[in-house]
């Protein structure tokens, strides 16, 4: 055989493993995204959800954590919301993220200044609920970190700041940096008065680590198809509601329709000490 007819046969067999890689990693990336191609209006969101069934059969991130504490001031079903705003807003926002999760960082980096007008003017509380579901997708246990240094700023009455300088400074989704304890602390110097020793021993130790498990757990048991999960008044308005996609205008919108004729909210409360939680 010629070296010609040789080089023709080589180079034909490395196109075939290419393309075989090349299929490999498309279903692999199949099997962790749900792609609803859909640009989101004004927030320009492609909405891309992390698939909760590529973690079902895996074990939760922090289930081998020590006792169960919930950070301070938690609500809900199982104390496994950090709500932010006035406690008697007439709307309720139910937001499910994941500190590693891009699309979560999209979406709260345009609507950031919406969800603050609300929960400040009284017009809607919102209610946070943490998953770890990039860290069973990418490995790694940044998003079990992260959120475990977040509940750890609710203890201080410090979530809401916190939660956003995380998302402002948060690496890209394959880059496990808030996997490190250090990085974690390092970012809470940017909020006013959250870098304490008992902030740090609460990171280090991963007080609520094993409440942050819990709180995947019921991620992955609701039905929700993927992070960002938004809610309002209990109805899915993430990436659309009715076939309207969700904008900055609309989600001011929805919530005004949702109100209408009802006074905003005045109660604010302070988170109380941490409690063990069953």
């Amino acid at each position: 055989m010629s070296e010609k007819n040789q080089g023709q046969k080589q180079t034909a067999r490395e196109r075939l493993q290419q393309e075989r890689e090349r299929d490999k990693a498309r279903e692999k990336r199949r099997r962790t995204l749900i792609v609803a191609a859909a640009v989101v209006g004004v927030l320009g969101l492609a909405a891309v959800v992390g698939v909760v069934a590529a973690n079902s059969g895996k074990k939760s991130s922090g289930s081998d954590a020590g006792p169960l504490l919930a950070p301070a001031g938690v609500q809900g079903k199982d104390q496994l919301a950090i709500p932010v705003g006035a406690s008697d807003a007439p709307s309720t926002l139910t937001v499910w993220e994941d500190f590693r999760c891009p699309i979560c960082a999209k979406f709260e980096s345009v609507a950031r200044g919406t969800l603050h007008e609300l929960e400040q003017t009284g017009q809607a509380k919102i209610e946070y609920h943490l998953a770890t579901i990039i860290d069973g997708n990418m490995g790694g246990t940044g998003s079990l970190r992260a959120a475990n240094a977040a509940a750890c700023a609710q203890d201080v009455g410090k979530f809401a700041p916190y939660h956003d300088v995380l998302y402002q400074n948060q690496p890209a989704e394959t880059d496990d940096a808030f996997g490190k304890n250090s990085r974690l602390i390092e970012l809470a110097g940017k909020v006013e008065g959250l870098d304490t020793p008992e902030f740090r021993s609460c990171v280090e130790d991963g007080k609520h680590d094993a409440w942050v498990a819990k709180s995947n757990t019921a991620f992955r048991n609701s039905g929700f198809r993927g992070t960002p999960t938004v809610l309002l008044n209990g109805e899915s308005i993430f990436p659309d509601k009715g076939g309207e996609p969700i904008t900055t205008a609309n989600l001011k919108k929805w919530v005004a329709e949702a109100n209408k004729g009802k006074k905003p909210g005045t109660k604010r409360s302070t988170p109380s000490p941490t409690s063990p939680a069953s």
